[in-house]
C-alpha cells in the first residue's frame, strides 16, 4: 500500500460509489432539557449507496491523498483548513469496496490527513458522518474523535425516523 498526494486537476470531479451497511444506529431523542443518545440495534440492516465526486467545487483549497495498491486507487481522503475558525475539515474518507476495508487503508489515510491538519496549524480536525454509520463512528473514535454535535434534520425532515442524522465529530490537535 502506498499513500500519495493526489493531483487536484487529475482527480477533481472523479466519481465514486460506496455502500454503507449497518446493523445499528445512534438514537438521539429529546429528553427533558437535553437528549438521550445511545445505540439501537436495527431490525433489518440499514443500507445506503453513496454516489459522490472527489474534490467538489465548494471545498476551499482542498488537499487529497490516495491509497494505492498495485497502482490502483483503493481509497482517498480529502480536507481543507477552515480559516474562519482554524479547524481542519475532513470532507471525505472512503475505502472502495468491502474487500479492501479492514486492511489498514483507512487508518493510513486518516494518519496522513491528520498530519496535514497539524502542519496547517489547525487547532482541531472535524468531520461529519451519519447516525446509522456504526463502522465509521467506531473508526473515528478509534482515531481519537468524539461526537461534538449533531443535526437531527440535516438530510431530511424525517431524519430521526429514517435513522439518518448528521453527526459532527472532532479531535483536538
Amino acid at each position: 500500500m502506498i499513500i500519495r498526494k493526489l493531483d487536484y486537476e487529475a482527480y477533481k470531479g472523479m466519481k465514486y460509489q460506496a455502500e454503507i451497511v449497518s446493523d445499528r444506529y445512534l438514537s438521539i431523542e429529546p429528553a427533558g432539557e437535553g437528549f438521550d443518545i445511545g445505540w439501537v440495534m436495527s431490525d433489518e440492516p440499514l443500507r445506503m449507496t453513496v454516489n459522490d465526486s472527489m474534490l467538489s467545487d465548494w471545498l476551499d483549497h482542498p488537499t487529497a491523498y490516495g491509497a494505492f495498491e498495485d497502482d490502483q486507487l483503493t481509497g482517498f481522503v480529502e480536507g481543507f483548513l477552515e480559516k474562519w475558525n482554524n479547524r481542519y475539515r475532513i470532507t471525505n474518507i472512503c475505502v472502495f469496496g468491502e474487500a479492501k476495508r479492514r486492511r489498514g487503508f483507512g487508518t493510513r489515510l486518516m494518519e496522513t490527513i491528520l498530519e496535514e491538519a497539524v502542519q496547517s496549524k489547525a487547532r482541531m480536525a472535524v468531520l461529519e458522518t451519519q447516525s446509522f454509520n456504526f463502522r465509521a463512528i467506531s473508526f473515528y473514535r478509534k482515531n481519537g474523535f468524539q461526537i461534538i454535535g449533531f443535526d437531527r434534520y440535516a438530510y431530511s425532515n424525517r431524519g430521526p425516523q429514517e435513522h439518518n442524522m448528521r453527526i459532527e465529530m472532532g479531535k483536538a490537535l
